[in-house]
């Protein structure tokens, strides 16, 4: 994280048992990466979302700009949408080309 410069995160937590073993997972919020863009969204913010699966189309298509990141093939072929990039210097890239493009920059 320390890349990312150390951000805040809002996570789910852990289930955990009488000995100490984990036994599960407690979600936080259903579909909490579109929500979040969405709230964000509706305090005037511009978003640039990036993820790399299913679990993160509906906050890529509710992000002024959305990027996957290193997806699956499957999931290019299902969502031509977004742009796919493959390492660091493409994301900052396209993050930039985006900001850019909604008069970010």
């Amino acid at each position: 994280m320390s890349k990312l410069g150390n951000p805040t995160l809002f996570c789910h937590t852990l289930a955990i048992d009488d000995t100490g073993r984990i036994e599960g997972w407690n979600i936080r919020c259903e579909d909490h990466k579109r929500k979040t863009v969405e709230a964000l969204g509706k305090l005037s913010f511009k978003v640039i979302a990036s993820g790399d699966s299913y679990n993160d189309t509906s906050m890529l298509s509710s992000a002024n700009a959305g990027i996957l990141f290193k997806p699956p093939d499957n999931v290019i072929e299902e969502f031509p949408q977004f742009p796919v990039v493959n390492d660091f210097e493409g994301l900052m890239s396209a993050i930039e080309s985006s900001a850019s493009d909604m008069g970010e920059l």
